[in-house]
């Protein structure tokens, strides 16, 4: 870059010129361009920054006015050329403390002293723009992987669609009748399937390998490349991004002995129901009798911690559709639906009041008590009717188990809820028989990837492969590899498709800002990448083991390899690095440290002085929250906005400590069981290096209590004052850091 030249622009608009003294705020600058405005958004207020920029030569931008959350496109400047700084004076200065106070004063002036710093500290990155391959793999060939590939495909993208089986279709191709796909939602439909099938092999964007099955991906967004096995024969070929439709299996229901499966012949699963309803007729299977009285048990085995802990959601409705089956091949017949609660959402109430207008379908919230089986193969189902309040008898020709689905990201024979915590590619299940624990090997379900943390996708539970389940569906922690359909949670057919569709856009949208050089999300267009002083690093492998994205592999040194297109830009490789060898141009450890220095410490104050450090998905934005509702809090922090709390490095923490910082509060998402951190394990990670800071501490001889890390989600905002408070008392308890002053 051309030498730097720093343009300062403060806005004294939205109470910033009647709360603060804009002169000595410019006092604090020092820089050879300093201007402030009444309304820097406005076209002239902005078109004095483009001229300062065309005429003057500014290259780095500190914009001294709102949050970085608004306005974005007013302040947008070529960020390969230029580096534009925002700095919060008014969300997080004016509109959330009183107005002309020495404490809002100083505030104002240690963010601006911030600001300026990480712009000096800042260059434009230099993006790694290249020539992709833009070929999407589609791994499945059921409803959820035709639907892929077909969309994929009418939006000109070049398609290679591989499915394990010898023919397409997956599950849909097993069904007699489909649930309803149109208003009203309320009657049956032929399968569809066929026709899915036939388009995809009419389209000249679809390669298709069915009887085929994945060797191995190796590399990266772009640049992966596949090998492929059929018929004893292996094929490799390139692809650029993949969307993963493995889909699901039907929960075994050997398992399920007190239902009576496999232990009376006329008990089936919902799945084995579909086949006796494609035969014509719904009969027994013990003799071919056609049945009289079909009894439906819903949740079996499902939301039960021994089998399925969680609602199918889907099952409900195919047991009402399977009802219908019933009543369509013997007008006479009745079915009974034996439920603990009848989940039917969206539109497919309609289909649920279709049924419950049948006279000869009969719906009861019950308890099964038991099963029993006459001579002649009839079987009697005894029921706690909820509703009544008594014990009840149905005699059924057959009964039907609504089993659930589990996604077939587990393979066969492992137990869902036997899953370590975090797959990466190395599930274990432990049974233990006559008292031996016993860990079974890892086995390799369909991806095979290369990847250093292991061959196949991480979940956060029950094998689901695991996104931001807010924000980002259809994004896996495998940076070019999107989910879609009942592997990344149970679904029907019609959800499955739109699943798919979603899944289509996001690989296409992977590829083209991939080329760019620009992160997808939750960064998206983020332009920057981490570089790797490697000369320096001594193999400590915290990087390739931290990383939630598996970007980094290695050489048989334990050396760090960089995927750069796997990589998310949230800095989680910079906080785990204990050599300070990983950076990036636009974000650094000595960025945050030298801004650390440039905070003005009191010397001398009967209140705590804070350090926040703030993730700036969920922290930040709070913030901004409580200054445009007007709420209060104490003026004695200063927050530092980081990418996420996985980038914190422990030489902050001594950074701040040695500056006479009486205490530091890191602000991140929630993690545990139901995280939402947009970088998966930051706010995780963060938590577990705290635990090590004891030693850090202990070397400056201070307490462990004066760092504190808070989980905070973006709409508990108006917590923060008494978040605030509670940490100020707490350290006032301590006393001043004996470190002030020097």
């Amino acid at each position: 870059m051309s030498e730097s030249k720093l343009g300062i622009y403060i806005c004294t608009d939205c109470g910033i010129g009647e709360s603060l003294n804009i002169e000595d705020l410019q006092k604090i600058a020092k820089a050879q361009i300093c201007r402030t405005h009444p309304f820097l958004c406005s076209q002239e207020g902005a078109q004095i920054i483009r001229d300062d920029i065309n005429n003057e030569g500014v290259n780095k931008i500190v914009v001294a006015a709102c949050s970085q959350r608004v306005n974005y496109d007013v302040f947008d400047y070529d960020p390969l050329k230029y580096v534009t700084e925002r700095v919060n004076l008014r969300e997080h200065v004016v509109w959330s403390h009183p107005p002309n106070t020495e404490e809002t004063q100083a505030m104002a002036e240690d963010y601006l002293s911030l600001g300026i710093t990480r712009a000096s500290k800042s260059e434009p990155p230099e993006p790694k723009i290249t020539d992709l391959n833009r070929t999407i793999l589609v791994v499945g060939g059921g409803v959820t992987g035709l639907t892929a590939a077909i969309e994929a495909a009418k939006a000109g993208s070049q398609v290679v669609l591989v499915e394990k089986e010898a023919e397409l279709g997956g599950w849909a191709k097993k069904m007699y009748k489909v649930l309803p796909t149109k208003a009203p939602f309320s009657e049956l439909e032929k399968p569809a399937i066929d026709s899915k099938i036939a388009a995809a092999n009419g389209n000249e964007n679809i390669k298709i390998y069915t009887a085929t099955t994945i060797k191995k991906i190796a590399g990266e967004p772009g640049m992966y490349d596949v090998t492929v096995e059929k018929g004893g024969s292996e094929e490799t070929f390139s692809i650029g991004a993949i969307i993963y439709a493995i889909g699901w299996k039907p929960y075994d229901a050997s398992k399920l002995d007190n239902l009576g499966y496999g232990k009376f012949k006329n008990v089936v699963t919902n799945v084995e129901m579909e086949e006796l309803a494609l035969k014509g007729k719904i009969a027994r299977p013990s003799d071919g009798k056609p049945a009289q009285s079909v009894v439906f048990i819903q949740c079996a085995g499902q939301r039960d911690e021994a089998h399925v802990p969680y609602c199918s959601s889907v099952c409900c409705n195919v047991s009402l559709k399977q009802a219908m089956y019933v009543r369509e091949s013997n007008p006479d017949a009745g079915a009974y639906i034996i439920y603990k609660d009848m989940r039917t959402p969206g539109l497919y109430e309609n289909f649920y009041k279709t049924a419950q207008d049948d006279e000869g379908i009969f719906l009861a919230k019950g308890e099964i008590l038991g099963i029993e089986e006459e001579a002649d193969g009839s079987l009697l189902v005894e029921v706690n009717n909820l509703l009544l309040g008594k014990t009840v008898r149905i005699k059924a020709d057959i009964v039907v188990l609504a089993t659930g689905m589990l996604t077939n990201m587990i393979p066969e024979d492992y137990e869902v809820n036997n899953l370590t915590t975090e797959y990466i590619g190395t599930i274990t299940k432990k049974e233990t028989t006559d008292g031996v624990t016993e860990e079974l090997e890892p086995v390799p379900i369909s991806l095979n990837l290369s990847y250093r943390q292991g061959p196949e996708m991480p979940h956060l539970k029950y094998g689901f492969p695991d996104s931001h389940f807010i924000c980002f569906p259809y994004e896996t922690r495998r940076t070019g590899i999107y989910a879609a359909g009942a592997v990344r949670h149970p679904m029907d057919a019609l959800q499955a498709s739109a699943d798919a569709t979603g899944a289509a856009l996001k690989a296409i949208q992977c590829l083209e800002l991939t080329s760019q050089g620009k992160a997808v999300h939750p960064r998206s267009g983020d332009q920057t990448l981490p570089e790797f002083r490697l000369e320096s690093c001594t193999q400590c492998r915290r990087c390739t083991v931290e990383c939630p994205f598996g970007v980094l592999d290695e050489d048989e040194k334990g050396t760090p390899q960089e995927h750069p297109y796997r990589c998310r830009r949230c800095g989680t490789c910079m906080g785990a690095c204990p050599q300070r060898i990983i950076n990036f141009k636009n974000y650094s450890i000595d960025m945050i440290s030298s801004m650390i220095r440039s905070v003005n410490v009191p010397d001398e104050s009967e209140e705590p002085f804070i350090l926040g450090l703030i993730c700036e998905n969920d922290a930040y934005p709070a913030l901004d929250l409580a200054g445009q509702n007007r709420v209060q809090y104490n003026p004695n922090f200063r927050f530092i906005s980081l990418r996420c709390l996985g980038g914190t490095n422990l030489v902050w923490i001594a950074d701040a400590l040695s500056k006479g910082i009486d205490g530091i509060m890191l602000i991140g998402c929630k993690f545990g069981d139901d995280y939402q951190c947009h970088f998966i394990k930051g706010s995780q990670l963060a938590n577990e290096r705290l635990g090590k800071v004891q030693e850090t501490l202990d070397r400056l001889m201070l307490e462990s209590e004066r760092v504190q890390q808070v989980q905070l989600a973006i709409n508990e905002w108006d917590n923060l004052p008494k978040i605030l408070d509670d940490f100020s008392e707490r350290l006032k308890e301590l006393g001043p850091n004996p470190y002030k002053g020097f």
